[in-house]
């Protein structure tokens, strides 16, 4: 695999990624949720419905 091959497939599993995480943000958002992250060590539960989301970029 060459280095435009790896590029080429890390920019792919880079978008994946960020679309899980806005559809797990949409869904959460749906069902009045809350998400749970660990800042410098600390537990921190945000609100789903206070993130706000760009818009989705067509590529």
């Amino acid at each position: 695999m060459d280095n435009k091959e790896q590029e080429k497939l890390g920019d792919k599993l880079q978008r994946g990624i960020n679309l899980a995480y806005r559809r797990l943000i949409e869904q959460k958002q749906r069902e009045d949720g809350e998400l749970i992250y660990s800042i410098k060590g600390k537990i921190v539960h945000i609100r789903a419905r206070d993130i706000k989301l760009e818009p989705q970029s067509k590529e």
